[in-house]
């Protein structure tokens, strides 16, 4: 049975071949009667199978001992091996007949020579002995083995079963743990139930800045440590991580909490996550693995960008399109005042308008590409209910392969857009009075015009006698006058229409028509205008002029309305001031015959239809030609001749003045030039200069480019300025005088007395020559206003050492009158009309003059 036996086997096998051999002879002995031969022959038979029993009992008993997969070894009490499995022969290498019948040692070589007491010991009262110990294979190589030993009764023989576990995976295995263990940069603690440390890794103790014998501190709940939650909130021990793992049964994961010691004062933030551990068959956790990594410096980086992001009101955001997560940092939660995290997009849709919720849903959605990015502003309202607007931007996160995760930004920019929006209504708010100005009337004019009811009214208002009040009192006064005169429009008009400044002192209404109500509006402005207005302890009265325009009986386009009202309210004013006029189809065959006039009079200079002629100007004593005054005539091919009032008038409404007037003071200066080069005697010729020239243009620099141009003497050029230069502009005309005065050109005035002429300017400006008004000579001698006024304007001229001209001489008597006034020079009908250049040079020739 035992392989110790094997060769005691083979003798017994012999020995029982020869037994079996007899019997069968005896069985068969002839000599032998019949009953002593059954007795031999059945003893053969009981032996044969009881031999045969036995060795099919061996050799099940074989097949069972090797299949055992540990190594088994059958030890005599002294120590001889007895018997050894096909496991061990594998694992150790050796032969049955190299091991049995030989000493354990040949296994286990460190054995000491009384090794088996032990083990007699321990399994002599009926229990197991287990050891771990190193045993050689027969290459030399060793091994750790387990070894648990008992004792057995076998075949009526007592003795040692030893079964051999190889520990070398094992040991393979806690060795990878352990350097996994120690390998790590993360923090290992093992605690058990009752929180006591049982082990700490290396970086455990880094962390935790531990002493080599300190490993006992690494449970967070020691006395040496406060713990306090990621708000700062002190953890009692039961919250803790570790706690908790225990009491729950489950894992507690990445736990932010701040650890501060007491002994030197160092704080730190740990992540950790507590896994309990459950021994076989238990049912209550008996350990609890906590790892913690230190993430003070990312913490500290996280509160400052975090800090950076409430700074700059900014924010960051993650939407995974395959799970639905939304992810919103503390930046882009605290721009919308969320308390808590969200994770669902319709929570943060809720808080957009939905038109910009829509958007912001089709970007979102958009067909996944791996270049997909966005850019939106969206209006909505934080958790509390205020407005907010944010810059959203959005692209796919390049870290991910797949474009299923959308990161971005989100700016805060609803200051941007309250400054935007304010900045909006000051382009549209008239900064004096508050109204809206005049783009923003057009833009309300024309919403109203293209709705479904366009039927409305506008009302053009401009205030009678403004200009004087602001002449008089000043501009400070001038202003606050239109401050209340706003707030009066805006009281009157309340919500039945819009009120706006155009400029100056003109203003305008729109309003429904709807039962005449403009009709009504117009005459509650009027009154309410009307009314005194106390400012500065100055009280005073004006009144309005009212220009009424309809859509869509007079026009259904916004500038041809405020044009017909504008037009409207000046007929209004020449009628009478403190009232209304409708525009009409008078006013609107004047209007269409001004546009007219307009374009014609824009063509005009192209198209070479202006031309200058030469009234001359004479001594009235000796009746010599001193000069000339150039007078502009149109002869237009639709129009005919035009009269100089009409077109002249015209020009200065529309500023084409500015332009013609450049092109008469050119002209007059190539006709001089032409004169000189013809032999004429030097003369001095008189250009007007419009008032709106002279505030718009470069006049001086005009004036030295026409005279260098043509090459003709200062003293040639006279310019005639109009009453309303004195009066404005103070600094700006004085400069203007005084360098046309340094080149040496005569400056007059024209029509003196017709006008608000400012006689302080009269003294301070370098002004030559005064014009009388031919208004004032038609009634010399015989009307004694007029005779009046031409002696003052005389008085003036003499004391200011001025020249004086008289316009529009056309009898002796007048001429007469003049001399005894002491005027020195006229011009009108008694003299000569108006010339063309070649009947002047006739006249001239035919005329002395004063060289």
């Amino acid at each position: 049975m035992s392989g110790h036996q094997n060769g005691g086997d083979a003798k017994s096998e012999d020995g029982l071949a020869v037994l079996l051999a007899s019997l069968a002879r005896a069985s068969e002995d002839p000599k032998l009667d019949n009953g002593s031969r059954y007795l031999f022959a059945r003893a053969q038979h009981q032996i044969l199978k009881a031999h045969m029993a036995s060795t099919v009992a061996q050799r099940e008993y074989r097949i069972l001992f090797d299949a055992i997969p540990d190594p088994i070894s059958l030890i005599a009490f002294d120590g001889t091996v007895l018997d050894f499995n096909a496991s061990g022969q594998r694992l150790y290498g050796r032969s049955l007949k190299e091991v049995v019948g030989k000493d354990i040692a040949i296994l286990n070589p460190e054995v000491p020579p009384d090794h088996l007491k032990p083990v007699l010991d321990v399994i002599d009262r009926g229990e197991t002995y287990v050891v771990q110990v190193t045993n050689r294979k027969a290459d030399g190589t060793r091994f750790p083995v387990e070894v648990h030993s008992a004792r057995v009764e076998l075949q009526g023989r007592t003795c040692i079963l030893a079964v051999a576990r190889d520990l070398s995976a094992r040991f393979e295995a806690e060795h990878r743990y352990d350097t996994l263990v120690e390998s790590v940069d993360q923090g290992i603690v093992v605690t058990d139930a009752d929180g006591t440390v049982i082990s700490v890794n290396g970086a455990g103790m880094n962390i935790l800045d531990l002493e080599p014998g300190n490993s006992p501190d690494a449970t967070f709940s020691s006395e040496y440590w406060i713990i306090v939650d990621e708000n700062g909130n002190v953890l009692p021990r039961d919250r803790l991580p570790a706690s908790i793992a225990l009491h729950t049964e489950e894992p507690v994961r990445s736990q932010i909490m701040g650890l501060y010691r007491l002994s030197d004062n160092r704080f730190r933030w740990l992540r950790v996550t507590a896994i309990p551990h459950f021994t076989t068959l238990a049912d209550r956790p008996n350990q609890v693995i906590s790892i913690f990594s230190d993430i003070t410096n990312l913490k500290r980086d996280s509160a400052m960008f975090d800090r950076v992001q409430q700074l700059s009101n900014v924010g960051s955001w993650e939407w995974n399109r395959a799970t639905e997560h939304l992810h919103l940092s503390r930046g882009a939660m605290r721009i919308f005042g969320f308390p808590s995290p969200i994770d669902n997009i319709a929570s943060f849709y809720a808080r957009l308008q939905p038109v910009d919720a829509t958007r912001l849903a089709m970007a979102l959605s958009a067909p996944p590409v791996d270049d997909i990015t966005f850019t939106l502003e969206l209006h909505g309202w934080r958790v509390d209910g205020s407005e907010v607007w944010v810059r959203m931007q959005g692209e796919t996160d390049a870290r991910e392969p797949s474009p299923h995760r959308l990161t971005g930004t989100f700016e805060d920019i609803t200051e941007h857009k309250n400054i935007e929006q304010s900045l909006r209504a000051q382009a549209r708010t008239d900064a004096l009075t508050g109204l809206l100005n005049r783009d923003a009337i057009h833009d309300e004019l024309n919403a109203y015009l293209s709705g479904s009811n366009p039927e409305l009214a506008v009302l053009y208002i401009d205030l009678d006698r403004f200009k004087v009040i602001n002449d008089a009192l000043g501009h400070g006064v001038g202003d606050k006058l239109l401050v209340q005169v706003a707030h009066r429009l805006q009281s009157v008009v309340a919500g039945n229409g819009e009120c706006a400044r155009l400029g100056g002192d003109e203003f305008l209404v729109i309003c429904k028509t709807l039962q005449d109500q403009h009709l009504a509006l117009a005459e509650r402005i009027l009154v309410e205008l009307s009314k005194s207005f106390q400012i500065d302890e100055e009280e005073f009265s004006i009144s309005a002029s009212i220009g009424i325009a309809e859509s869509p009986n007079d026009s259904s386009d916004a500038v041809e309305l405020v044009q017909q009202a504008d037009a409207a309210m000046y007929e209004s004013k020449r009628r009478n001031n403190n009232g209304w006029q409708h525009y009409s189809e008078d006013l609107a065959r004047s209007h269409r015959e001004k546009l007219q006039l307009d374009q014609l009079m824009r063509g005009a200079l192209t198209n070479q239809e202006l031309h200058l002629v030469y009234q001359p100007q004479l001594d009235l004593h000796t009746g010599r030609v001193i000069g000339a005054e150039a007078l502009m005539r149109w002869n237009n091919p639709l129009l005919g001749a035009m009269r100089p009032d009409v077109f002249i008038g015209r020009a200065e409404s529309t500023g084409e003045i500015v332009r013609l007037g450049a092109w008469a003071l050119n002209e007059t200066c190539r006709q001089v030039r032409e004169w000189l080069d013809a032999g004429l005697p030097q003369i001095r010729v008189a250009v007007n200069v419009s008032y709106r020239q002279f505030i718009a243009d470069d006049l001086v620099g005009t004036v030295v480019k026409a005279l260098e141009h043509y090459k003709i003497p200062p003293r040639c050029l006279e310019l005639e300025f109009t009453e309303r230069v004195l009066i404005e502009d103070e600094p700006e005309t004085t400069r203007i005088f005084a360098e046309l005065d340094e080149l040496g050109v005569s400056l007059a005035i024209d029509d003196f007395g017709e006008g608000y002429s400012g006689l302080n300017y009269l003294r301070r400006l370098p002004i030559h020559v005064l014009k009388l008004s031919q208004l004032f000579i038609k009634g010399v001698p015989g009307n004694a206003s007029d005779v009046a006024v031409c002696e003052a304007v005389a008085g003036i001229a003499r004391g200011l050492r001025m020249t004086m001209i008289a316009e529009g001489v056309e009898t002796d008597i007048q001429r007469r009158y003049l001399v005894k006034l002491g005027v020195p020079v006229g011009q009108g009908f008694f003299f000569s009309p108006a010339l063309t250049p070649k009947r002047f040079v006739t006249y001239l020739r035919a005329h002395p003059t004063v060289r």
